[in-house]
């Protein structure tokens, strides 16, 4: 019989049961007069460990029509009886509009606990929607004497998911089954009852405020199990339950969780979770904070204590999550952490692990990184990772330099598989959880060569081996952050932003502003350098440009523009004089560049100021060996005073292949030269991409930058372009992506301005040209000025073949007229008549009229579009 410490009924479990049977949620249990409730109350407490109808105990008097058989159970535990059993439905019979309420009572002994399982589960509805069938749970039972009503509700539930798998936190659980079903049947629900034992929740020295805190000493216990309060079952809302592990002087504590299941609420737990102190209070660094569903959780203190906290809310929302279940050991034997941090920029210890590190840039810094236990043997049976990370922002990308000093791994096999090993990921697959994606796996003796991370991550896992494995000392090694442009090219010894490009190392490549596409860094100057041998040319062909600028958007990005972030390209003479060819800001991309004859090395120069970045630009370089074949055209010109410049194959497409065209023009001291194009049509578009595939340059001085035009539309800027001394240059030059278009068709003229012209002076613009250039029909004066081409008469030009073919009809007519004149002769002769002879004269001679010449009209040029952009 389940006594009290005096061998007496306890009196508060009579007081619950009558709760439970009269009061609580059951309350429609009737009381028979024959029977008293000590009476049933007695016989619940007897060696049976299960009443299943109160009332059988004694004859019920003769029940009436709005009576029906009582449906309560009460499960004891007791000494004599079995602890463990099986539940099921009350089979009912309700009159139609009624309905029934079941309670099902476990009462555990001391030290034990109540467990439920739900076998099956068949009741009407479908939550949350349980208005006609359902029961509720109560596991939260501390007081016998409270009403159910008041006591934690564990959730109600209806339909066929059978509830998870309870356990009580106290001694007592409580089934409520609701129904106004007419027949209810034992499969409605049935399940499995055990009492458990409750030392099993117990861990340490137990707080006397809280149901669910403990210490434990290590000089108690140094190795065993924890767990949530009522684990493997749903654990309960509104905990609060703290494990503390308290540690000798030399010690370190390991956790592990074997099973972890809680309610996930995001990645920064904000409902039920799990905290992990390194020290004995909350107060103590956090190490981590965990939900939901964790697997190889394994956490180790710092030093000799740490303490674990666990929270649920006081929330309406229903969960069913087991909690957890975790070991803990003290000891000596893991990794002392001094071998961590023992220069001033070395490695921090990240918190939890067993001796992993982590080392962060600051800015180009460097120091040492050892095994553990350095220069000491390493211990067997340790695994430890190292993330050496350099800085990665807006402003600064880096990667990691790592040069070893000292090196002493043994193991047996080549493959470093038979004992200790250092593995190195040069590519970040940590990030990505690829640690069997190792670059380098590392063994023996042998200093290995420097190594050089592909980004500004670089991790390293060192294992000792096995028991039984050889040990050494282990590694020194030296890392250092450098400046990562992640630019091809040869960079500069001094780790700034300077490439070098060989034509001897290779003949064409790609270069890009640093980290493109990724925007490039503020206040950064990079030089770029390429040097072919003598004879070579250089190309330069960009296939994406785009710099930060604050300037009118309807403007291109050329010359003085270009003020914030600028690209600036140089020729650079073999004497070491440098041209400019141009400075490009904005979306302007430079159009193809080919360096003239004799200039075998160019630069291009990046430029950014401190606000504001882009995604900067990629492009292309070649070498253009002499000994190939490289379609060029234009010449020098000198010793005439006007002329006519077309692009390849005018007025047709040019082609879409290499080419590039340099006219050198140079006319008499102290005159200029005055250029118009009468057609221009090339593809591109200054104000949205600038001129990528084929492009139209003109020096007005060879020692400034030229003039950048493409593009369909007319722009006045250009209209007249006219040099500021004796010599002008003029280049066309194409990509090989270049689409093809008609090109342009020029009309240059040597002018001057002095005010005793000797030849034709222009009325309007001033100009004085030369004097067999008038009524040439070119624009030789500018486009406003007509004056050379007023007052001009030609003798239209004679088809000759219209005077051939005159010539030859005369000369058959009087072929003709010659044949019947003797036909007619010679019979008159035969008849011997008198006759005369018949003359047949030619018409007159084909006289060409003369008409007036009309005057010069740009538009008998043809269409003409113009399109001009300025650069620096």
């Amino acid at each position: 019989m389940y006594m009290d410490k005096n061998g007496h009924k306890p009196m508060w479990t009579k007081t619950f049961l009558f709760v439970c049977l009269n009061v609580g949620i059951g309350g429609n249990f009737i009381m028979h007069s024959s029977t008293t409730m000590d009476e049933i109350l007695d016989e619940a407490l007897s060696g049976s460990s299960t009443v299943s109808d109160p009332s059988a105990a004694h004859s019920p008097p003769t029940p009436t029509s709005r009576i029906t058989p009582k449906c309560d159970r009460i499960f004891v535990s007791n000494a004599e009886g079995p602890k463990n059993g099986t539940f099921s439905a009350p089979q009912l019979t309700i009159p139609k509009g009624h309905s029934r309420h079941c309670i099902y009572t476990f009462i555990a002994s001391e030290e034990e606990r109540v467990q439920v399982t739900f076998m099956s589960f068949n009741l009407r509805g479908t939550n949350p929607e349980c208005n006609h069938e359902y029961i509720d749970l109560y596991t939260e039972i501390e007081d016998a004497s409270m009403e159910l009503i008041r006591t934690p509700f564990g959730g109600r539930y209806c339909g066929r998911n059978r509830p998870r798998n309870r356990i009580s936190m106290y001694q007592t659980l409580v089934i409520a089954f609701y129904t106004d079903e007419e027949f209810v049947s034992s499969d409605a629900f049935e399940g499995y009852y055990e009492f458990i034992n409750a030392s099993q929740y117990v861990v340490g020295t137990a707080s006397p405020d809280s149901v669910c805190s403990f210490t434990v000493f290590s000089d108690n216990k140094s190795e065993g199990e924890f767990r949530s309060p009522t684990y493997p079952g749903v654990y309960p809302k509104n905990l609060n339950c703290h494990y503390r592990f308290m540690g000798k002087k030399g010690q370190r504590v390991r956790l592990e969780f074997m099973d972890f299941d809680l309610v996930f609420g995001g990645a920064h737990c904000p409902f039920d979770y799990v905290k992990v102190f390194d020290g004995p209070t909350s107060d103590d660094p956090l190490i981590g904070t965990h939900c939901g569903q964790q697997r190889n959780l394994v956490i180790y203190s710092s030093a000799e204590n740490v303490s674990v906290q666990f929270i649920t809310l006081q929330r309406t929302a229903e969960s069913e999550n087991r909690g957890f279940s975790g070991f803990f050991e003290f000891s000596n034997r893991f990794v002392n952490l001094d071998f961590i941090g023992k220069n001033q920029n070395d490695g921090e210890h990240i918190r939890g692990t067993e001796c992993d590190q982590k080392i962060l840039s600051k800015k180009e810094s460097s120091g040492n990184v050892y095994s553990p236990n350095y220069p000491f043997p390493y211990l067997q049976n340790t695994i430890c990772k190292y993330y050496i990370y350099g800085l990665q922002d807006n402003q600064n990308l880096e990667r990691v330099r790592l040069t070893f000093e000292k090196f002493e791994i043994p193991n047996k096999d080549t493959e470093c598989s038979d004992g200790g090993f250092l593995k190195i990921y040069l590519q970040g697959q940590e990030e990505r959880q690829a640690l069997d994606e190792f670059d380098l796996n590392l063994c023996k003796m042998n200093l290995p060569p420097p190594v050089l991370s592909e980004g500004p991550r670089l991790s390293m896992v060192f294992s000792s081996g096995p028991t039984g494995a050889s040990t050494g000392k282990g590694f020194k090694a030296r890392y250092k952050f450098e400046t990562d442009y992640k630019v091809p090219g040869t960079p500069a010894p001094d780790g700034t932003c300077n490439f070098t490009y060989l034509s001897t190392n290779t003949k064409r490549g790609e270069f890009n502003s640093p980290r493109h596409p990724a925007n490039y860094p503020s206040n950064t100057s990079c030089v770029y350098i390429f040097k072919g041998e003598p004879g070579t040319q250089i190309k330069i062909v960009f296939n994406y440009f785009r710099t930060k600028t604050q300037h009118d958007l309807g403007t291109t990005g050329y010359n003085e523009v270009c003020e914030e972030d600028w690209l600036e390209i140089y020729e650079i003479y073999p004497n070491g004089r440098e041209s400019i060819v141009g400075r490009y800001c904005s979306k302007s991309t430079p159009g193809p560049i080919v360096s003239d004859k004799g200039v075998h090395t160019m630069k291009v120069v990046l430029r950014t100021d401190a606000e504001g970045v882009a995604s900067g630009f990629l492009a292309t370089y070649i070498f253009i060996d002499p000994s190939k074949k490289f379609e060029e055209c234009g010449f020098n010109i000198s010793g005439q005073t006007s002329g006519v410049l077309t692009s390849p194959g005018f007025p047709a497409k040019y082609k879409d292949r290499r080419q590039v065209c340099h006219w050198y023009i140079h006319v008499k001291q102290n005159a200029k030269i005055l250029l118009l194009f009468t057609f221009f049509r090339l593809e591109g578009d200054p104000l949205e991409r600038g001129c990528p595939g084929a492009v139209v340059r003109v020096w007005k001085n060879l020692s400034q930058a030229p003039i950048e035009m493409c593009g369909m539309e007319p722009s006045n800027d250009t209209l007249e372009i006219i040099s500021t001394n004796s010599v002008l240059k003029l280049t066309f030059a194409t990509a090989e992506k270049a689409i093809g278009a008609e090109g342009f068709k020029a009309v240059w003229t040597e002018v001057s301005k002095t005010p005793d012209c000797q030849q034709f002076k222009c009325k309007e613009s001033g100009y004085c040209i030369a004097s067999e250039l008038k009524c040439n029909r070119e624009p030789n004066c500018g486009w406003t000025d007509r004056s050379d081409e007023e007052n001009c008469e030609e003798i239209e030009t004679v088809n000759v073949y219209l005077i051939v073919g005159l010539t030859m009809g005369i000369a058959f007519s009087i072929f003709l007229t010659i044949c019947l004149v003797c036909h007619r002769k010679r019979k008159r002769r035969r008849h011997h008549h008198h006759h005369h002879h018949h003359h047949q004269h030619p018409p007159p001679p084909f006289e060409p009229r003369q008409k007036r010449s009309p005057p010069f009209d740009p538009p008998e040029f043809g269409p003409m579009n113009f399109m001009s952009i300025d650069s620096v």
